[in-house]
């Protein structure tokens, strides 16, 4: 493939690339105008803003309030130092706290300085930009020259001494969790959000947690310590003899005692799975101690959040509404090997879970986790915050007959606590803010609660918490000048993609709420009733609800339209009423007597069921202006965008034509074909239609393409689909086979490594598409960006190709390129769902590092990006996927996504904070919404 371009003439028309004045003037225009709404909670009390400035060094808009205290001028904000990453496989969900942590604590009386610590335990001061990095490795190779490292942990704590007032730590699993950052920050005296190091390193080891919950009457499952590699096999022969379960095929959890989200959580069965699966993970290096316990059977399992709202050294812990955690299985795989709630079901947007908040028990027995789970946190002297994990036992359960034995006598002896979470994570849609919403607070409001309640624990920073009080108190209702502007959000759909969607649209909502001239309304487009992916003919079938604030906290379209059918049956919405009033009757009962407290800022409301045309006219009738987050389908394919027109209603992104042509992958080739002499060309391609594959010989279909195409090594994708769904690399005619199979099954996806390749989960699509598109697979060397001790970035650069991504913004005809990133496959060939938009997983280098791309070849891809921008008629916002040649800087293009993907960690937030000056979120998606206003 390097062959087909090298030494084709590259010159581009003159004007190519003039976007970026034009993008800076809708930036600026949009800053100038900039009001953040402090929405956390103020409740009746409103705030005035007398300076209103951008923080190059801050992960957010910032403002700066002032107001009068007894006469003098309060200034002072509370220094909050902001600690993630640390050396446990969960540092990227760290990553992915922080980053949310920051977007809602940042300004109004708090100022954030963010710190890294690094898998080998070294510490770096980090600017708020890196926070938005998709994992830690987009920028661990490069700490040593961008960031300001310290010498040893010791030093970081004596810097912090100064630099701070407290530290929010959000490191989670070992040092975080296991009172290694405690134990530093209590040796200098820096007061610090969360429990202590003694009480956190008893509750963190599972093992030696569940012994003292024994000890203090409550009921555990049973379970057995294996230390090391050398298992006493008639030792742990005997356990499953005493505990009744058989020596073949006894179900059992392996699991490591030292580790949090579920990293390394297995299913065994019998005492030799058992030994090898514990001698794995030893060997792994995940811990040296490995606990084996009893599978429960017949029991449904929660977790709950228990937030600290007493002062000082007065504790007051209530436990807010608790989650049932329901997993699911659609015919992939098998369940009695997958029944555990692993790290991919807790982090990753997927449909083999499903949440409900408050959990389908009985009153009493909810009434009994909220007890238990209290008294857990005060006899273990945690602090603050923490997540409690157990199981509600059925009748028939396993373990049902012990459990009759705790403290709690027979009416509580149903439930069991297994684990607690020092650090409970803190993405968007995680459990502290699901429960926290369902009973009145925002993101803001439940973070700054804990910070409020950790202050008032050391009595220098009292300061903060009066201050706020007399600040809230003194002030006087923010001006906004003009009308408030009207947006809905939506998000959703039937495709593969629709998981991506609901994050993208949550993103965005959250971020545009801060303003306060934007009425922000989050709306689910629900899948069709037909299993069509959203041809015209059905769009009488589509339905739109608007959204309140806690049923958008979900991980998935099909948990968002539960929770709305959930909220509008009777008896469901009155049982959750009781329990509302209950949770936030105990809550008031400690801040009440809280100055600084002024109210709960969340209102439950009804979610709202329109038709799609009915809920267009309804946007018609509310002048607003409609944020596309619809990936693939009708949001994008110029339906959704005909619809809009037709009523005269303002939205983001490309228009009809240009929406049409990007989503297929064909047309696109076709409108960008002439472009070779400027250095942009397209991939030679075969459509077929699925199901004349399906009813074909393989190896005949197989010989037939790799004949044409005259090469070993094909590339198989959707021809109306995008971001890597069902996208793979075939090798051979058996790969073909069995993604063929696959499509038969209807199978959401394809696990790892199943076809000749090594590969990660390939996401299928969803209903079968009607054609595949079949082309040579683009091999491009493999770049290495090692997450061991040196941070070494590698690339053997034989093939002179390397993939990226390319964010571009503007008004059509001059749109601007955004600094291009360089995409690091971490698993196989071809970027995963997950690696693309998940934070935490899938490595993005913005800008590419001039080891590989020199800063000539660069801007000749940026301008080649642009050309292929304004060929395509795209306006508003778009993203470019293409391979590019590192020193010619030509451009071989893979697709144009009209609507790409929006999530916290994606590469168009981290490409937009490389512009000069930077822009964060909150800007990026308000300079989208100004274009989509302002659209020629």
């Amino acid at each position: 493939m390097a062959s087909m371009a090298t030494g084709v003439s590259f010159s581009m028309t003159s004007g190519i690339g003039g976007g970026r004045d034009d993008v800076e003037r809708v930036a600026t225009a949009v800053r100038t105008t900039l009001k953040l709404n402090q929405k956390n909670s103020l409740s009746e009390s409103t705030c005035s803003f007398s300076v209103m400035n951008r923080y190059r060094g801050s992960g957010a808009i910032r403002t700066v309030s002032k107001a009068v205290v007894d006469g003098d001028e309060m200034s002072k904000n509370l220094r909050v130092g902001l600690i993630c990453g640390g050396p446990s496989a969960e540092r990227g969900i760290s990553l992915n706290s922080a980053r949310s942590v920051l977007d809602h604590i940042q300004g109004d009386g708090i100022s954030v300085s963010c710190y890294y610590i690094d898998p080998d335990l070294k510490a770096f001061a980090i600017s708020s930009a890196q926070v938005y990095s998709n994992t830690p490795s987009d920028f661990d190779f490069k700490l040593e020259s961008l960031a300001q490292g310290f010498s040893s942990l010791s030093e970081l704590a004596e810097y912090l001494v100064s630099a701070v007032d407290i530290v929010f730590p959000v490191i989670h699993g070992r040092f975080g969790e296991d009172g290694g950052i405690q134990e530093l920050l209590e040796s200098h005296n820096i007061p610090f959000v969360g429990t202590g190091s003694r009480e956190c390193f008893r509750a963190f080891d599972k093992y030696e947690a569940s012994l003292e919950l024994k000890e203090l009457g409550f009921v555990t499952v049973p379970n057995y310590l294996v230390q090391g590699i050398g298992v006493d096999k008639s030792e742990i022969t005997q356990w499953f003899t005493d505990n009744q379960l058989d020596l073949e095929m006894g179900k059992v959890v392996v699991k490591p005692a030292k580790a949090g989200s579920s990293i390394g959580v297995k299913v065994a069965f019998g005492v030799n799975d058992s030994i090898k699966k514990a001698t794995e993970l030893i060997l792994e290096g995940i811990d040296d101690r490995v606990v084996v316990e009893v599978f429960i059977e017949d029991a449904y399992e929660f977790t709950a959040i228990v937030l600290d709202v007493g002062s000082g050294s007065v504790f007051h812990p209530v436990v807010l509404m608790p989650t049932e955690v329901q997993l699911q299985f659609h015919g992939s795989g098998d369940p009695k090997e997958n029944a555990i709630f692993d790290y991919r079901r807790k982090y990753l947007p997927t449909q083999q879970v499903t949440y409900h908040t408050p959990p389908r028990f009985p009153i009493h027995v909810i009434k009994s986790i909220r007890e238990e789970a209290s008294l857990i946190f005060q006899k273990l002297g945690l602090r603050d915050f923490a997540r409690i994990d157990g199981w509600y036992l059925a009748p028939n359960s396993n373990l049902s007959s012990s459990a009759s034995e705790t403290i709690g006598g027979p009416e509580s002896g149903d439930i069991i606590f297994t684990d607690i979470n020092l650090i409970s994570g803190m993405e968007q849609t995680s459990f502290l803010f699901q429960q926290a919403s369902k009973v009145g607070f925002s993101h803001s409001n439940i973070l700054r609660t804990i910070i409020h309640r950790a202050c008032s624990r050391f009595p220098h920073l009292t300061w903060y918490n009066y201050g706020y009080s007399q600040l809230l108190q003194g002030s006087t209702t923010l001006e906004v000048s003009g009308d408030v502007q009207k947006v809905f959000v939506i998000f959703g759909g039937d495709t593969s993609e629709r998981q991506v969607s609901v994050m993208s649209g949550t993103n965005v909502w959250i971020n545009l709420q801060r303003f306060v001239d934007l009425n922000v309304t989050p709306c689910l487009l629900s899948p069709s009733l037909s299993n069509s992916s959203g041809a015209s003919s059905n769009l009488d079938n589509r339905e739109v609800w608007a959204l309140p604030y806690s049923v958008v906290l979900r991980h998935t379209a099909e948990e968002v339209l539960a929770a709305c059918l959930e909220a509008v049956e009777p008896d469901r919405a009155l049982f959750t009423s009781l329990l509302q009033k209950q949770v936030m009757k105990d809550l008031m009962d400690g801040l009440k007597n809280q100055s600084w407290f002024t109210g709960f800022d969340i209102t439950d409301e009804l979610p709202r069921k329109f038709s799609l045309k009915e809920w267009i006219k309804h946007a018609k009738e509310a002048q607003a202006t409609v944020f596309i987050a619809v990936h693939g389908g009708i949001g994008e394919d110029g339906t959704l965008q005909v619809l809009l027109e037709d009523e005269g209603v303002s939205y983001t992104g490309p228009g009809v034509l240009a929406s049409r042509t990007c989503m297929d992958k064909v047309m696109t080739s076709q409108a960008l074909s002439h472009l070779s002499e400027f250095g942009i060309h397209t991939i030679s391609k075969d459509v077929k239609r699925t199901e004349d594959i399906m009813h074909e010989t393989i190896p005949n279909v197989w010989d037939e393409l790799i004949n044409k195409f005259q090469c070993l090594t094909l590339c198989v994708k959707p021809a109306k689909d995008g971001c890597s769904t069902g996208v793979a690399r075939l090798c051979s005619s058996e790969d073909l086979a069995v993604y063929v199979q696959a499509l038969k099954d209807c199978l959401l996806r394809i696990p790892p490594n199943t076809l000749s390749k090594t590969h990660g989960t390939i996401e299928m699509p969803n209903p079968t598409p009607e054609f595949l598109i079949f082309e040579p697979f683009v091999e491009t060397d493999e770049i290495i960006v090692s997450s061991k001790a040196k941070q070494q970035l590698s690339w053997k650069g034989r093939r002179r190709w390397v993939e990226m991504t390319v964010g571009v913004i503007g008004k059509r005809g001059s749109m601007h390129s955004l600094s291009p990133s360089l995409t690091v496959k971490e698993s196989g060939d071809i970027l995963s769902l997950e690696e693309k938009f998940q934070g935490g997983t899938g490595i993005n280098l913005t800008p590419p590092p001039p080891t590989i791309m020199s800063k000539e070849a660069l801007e000749r891809c940026k301008q080649g990006i642009e050309l292929i921008a304004e060929t395509l008629g795209l306006e508003g916002f778009s993203r470019i996927d293409a391979f590019v040649h590192v020193e010619t800087g030509e451009v071989l293009v893979i697709e144009v996504n009209t609507v790409p993907g929006m999530t916290p960690s994606t590469v168009l937030i981290q490409q937009a904070l490389a512009e000069q000056p930077p822009m964060y979120p909150p800007q990026f998606f308000r300079t989208l919404l100004h274009l989509a206003t302002h659209r020629l």
